[in-house]
């Protein structure tokens, strides 16, 4: 018989590719791209507060750093009504919308699939509905009163806008804590003999607490930068931070206590979210040693 000699056939010759190369190319191009998003994200705070600490008042020279800013915000008496009427509204606006969303969606999460599916949905028409929309809507709707009241523009009706658009952001964010809970913990401390009312506020509401915060949190934000539906719903010289910065563009420069105002409410939100953080650790350390 004859010996026969096999040589070894190599992967290649099975098909495979390296790609070696294109996997690097694709790690770096990965890198690229999160780094843009994070720098077309934090970039424009980022030039507020350095144009806070910007000695001249032109966004377009840098001529030293200075603090005066700070001390000046409050200075322009138009800006300090503006910045207490922007709180007035957002905090009140979003107080009724946490107590209103949390009671909602606390009942909604009971609702049969059918129902609670229906409501869901009338529950984001406000969220995907153009802002524009909204407010022209919104708008109508108030100039119906206009024979009833002659000046229902203004405060009362931006609170009442805010609260619209607002108070489905809680529901979104109360409902899937909701979730995590047992569901038969409403029906636990009813057989005990606890009270409905009483069940929900003592027994719910702390189990969801998490959800009401991060949907106040961002129910305040949303609030507190609107600026398309105030426009339209506004009225009487009631002007909300947003509306004041917008009649203030077609100056030769805009005010710079508004760049420190800015970045002073970005740093208190931020350490905001990161005591939270650092609490609700604490208290899930603290739960498990229980």
């Amino acid at each position: 018989m004859e010996n026969r000699v096999y040589e070894k056939a190599t992967i290649e010759e099975y098909g495979y590719r390296n790609h070696k190369v294109l996997k690097t190319l694709w790690k770096i191009l990965k890198i690229i791209l999160v780094g843009f998003s994070v720098f077309m994200l934090y970039v424009s705070i980022v030039i507020i507060a350095i144009q806070s600490l910007n000695a001249s008042a032109s966004t377009t020279e840098f001529t030293g750093i200075t603090l005066k800013h700070y001390f000046e915000m409050f200075s322009k008496r138009s800006l300090t009504a503006s910045i207490g009427n922007t709180f007035m509204v957002s905090i009140t606006a979003t107080l009724i919308a946490a107590v209103l969303g949390t009671f909602i969606a606390i009942g909604i999460f009971y609702l049969p699939p059918k129902i609670k599916s229906r409501i869901m949905l009338l529950n984001n028409i406000p969220l995907l509905n153009a802002d524009i929309v909204t407010g022209i809507s919104l708008m109508l709707i108030f100039s119906l009163l206009l024979p009833i009241n002659r000046q229902i523009f203004g405060f009362w009706t931006i609170l009442i806008s805010h609260i619209y658009f607002i108070f489905p952001y809680i529901i979104l964010s109360v409902l899937p804590k909701m979730k995590e809970i047992d569901p038969n913990l409403l029906d636990a401390s009813l057989d005990l003999g606890v009270r409905p009312i009483k069940s929900v506020l003592k027994v719910i509401i702390p189990a969801v607490r998490g959800g009401i915060f991060s949907g106040v949190v961002l129910a305040f934000t949303i609030s507190f930068e609107d600026f398309v539906v105030g426009y339209f719903t506004t009225g009487n010289g009631f002007n909300t931070l947003s509306i004041w910065i917008y009649s203030s563009i077609g100056k030769k420069s805009l005010f710079p206590g508004v760049y420190a105002f800015s970045t002073l409410l970005t740093i208190v939100m931020i350490l905001l979210i990161v005591g939270y953080y650092f609490w609700s650790r604490r208290g899930h350390r603290h739960a498990k040693k229980n």
